[in-house]
């Protein structure tokens, strides 16, 4: 009886070897993986920054445009001698 239970409870070395492998392998992968899944978090951040900087940009570029658009159809409504007399102005400070 006592070797029967000797014979169930021992494991071979070879198991025991190719256990010991796998989790020497894994421990010694989590700190690339943890690395890589930072490295890979933060590039995503940095990436939708850049796509919000652009288009903050791009928005803020048609405002500016609807601007002076806005601003030629006023001078466009007056008379001609307003449009010359602010023309001068401007063409003086410039």
């Amino acid at each position: 009886m006592a070797e029967t239970n000797t014979a169930t409870s021992a494991v071979n070395a070879q198991i025991t070897d190719a256990v010991t492998q796998v989790n020497t392998k894994v421990v010694g992968e989590t700190p690339a993986m943890a690395m890589g899944n930072l490295l890979m978090s933060t590039s995503h951040a940095l990436s939708n920054t850049a796509h919000n900087a652009t288009a903050a940009q791009q928005q803020g570029q048609i405002t500016m445009q609807a601007a002076t658009v806005q601003g030629v159809n006023s001078l466009m409504s007056v008379s001609s001698a307003v449009i010359g007399r602010s023309s001068e102005e401007v063409i003086e400070k410039g």
